[in-house]
């Protein structure tokens, strides 16, 4: 059972208000007329860095003690997570160290970049071995992406603004990576809406999440998943996040590719908003109607829009040529 408590959600909301954007929540009634229900989507492609993690990583490092801070922070990150805390710890005031796999969007590493964080670059499997390495030799302060209790609490505050504006929900549908996301939102919607059917969605090429879920273990992958939505990646989740998963959250589904392509011209297009393909997962089985709920309110979280419109995945250049 996990030692995070729903109520914890709300201190950290309130430590955080007035550093973090207050995201927009957004509707379309054409989604709305498709789908049956009343969807509202919570907005991150708006919040500082153009992604929720920023929530997550100034909340952990906000919390570090003062030697912690003098030793400066490290993290593995291919982007929005390595934005997150290079950003943080600049306002902070505390130096950041980001190992990035060398196939990292370079969008997202220029403005790891240009945010203060020194990039060291890695083959993606070998991450985390090279984040220990320099821990080890350096005596950084490790920001987990995910497996950290401070950054799952710090990513439940977007939940929490999102239930705070629109009243309870029926379901609320979350992108799956690393499991910090959909554990500090199933926190928040216990504390806030209790009922609502929190419901995690990751691609099918990345079910880890899923199965781990459904077994109560921890499924690794044997390698990086080759999905578009490369900011859902990670080979396996964090026992923190999982422990909250098992206790709060009432599904665990999964798309398919062509489904969070078709979501994400959708966005595009009709809501004239930019989404990166994470973004878009969450999304995807209400736009597609692969998950068959009928007259129900449901709140979606748009986890981010950071995406390089000059150097875009084979699959959207693709759809581009078709069109």
């Amino acid at each position: 059972m996990s030692q995070l408590k729903p109520s914890d959600v709300a201190l950290v909301a309130h430590r955080l208000k007035g550093i973090v954007n207050r995201t927009p929540v957004m509707s379309s009634r054409t989604l709305n007329a498709q789908s049956g229900n009343t969807v509202f989507l919570k907005c991150e492609n708006f919040q500082r860095v153009g992604a929720f993690k920023f929530r997550g990583a100034y909340n952990a490092i906000s919390q570090l003690n003062r030697t912690e801070r003098d030793a400066g922070v490290i993290t593995h990150s291919s982007g929005n997570h390595a934005q997150g805390v290079a950003l943080a710890a600049k306002l902070l005031d505390v130096k950041a160290v980001v190992v990035m796999p060398e196939d990292a969007p370079a969008i997202k590493r220029r403005a790891t970049a240009q945010y203060g964080a020194e990039i060291v670059p890695c083959q993606a499997i070998q991450r985390e071995e090279v984040t220990d390495r320099l821990v080890e030799r350096h005596g950084y302060t490790l920001i987990h992406p995910y497996d950290n209790d401070d950054i799952i609490l710090g990513q439940g505050t977007a939940a929490w603004e999102l239930f705070e504006e629109t009243g309870h929900l029926d379901y609320l549908f979350v992108p799956v990576g690393g499991g910090g996301l959909i554990s500090g939102s199933a926190l928040a919607a216990a504390a806030k809406a209790p009922g609502c059917n929190v419901v995690g969605v990751e691609p099918r090429l990345a079910d880890n999440a899923r199965r781990s879920w459904e077994s109560g273990q921890i499924i690794e992958l044997a390698r990086v998943p080759e999905t578009i939505a490369e900011g859902l990646r990670p080979r396996y989740i964090g026992q923190r996040s999982l422990d909250v998963m098992r206790e709060h959250v009432s599904d665990m589904i999964t798309v398919e590719e062509e489904d969070i392509v078709s979501t994400l011209v959708f966005i595009w297009e009709r809501m004239k908003i930019i989404v990166e393909p994470s973004a878009a997962v969450a999304l995807a089985p209400i736009f597609t109607g692969q998950y068959k709920v009928q007259a129900k309110r449901i709140g979606v979280l748009i986890s981010g829009g950071n995406i390089d419109l000059l150097n875009l995945p084979k699959e959207l250049r693709n759809l581009a040529v078709d069109i």
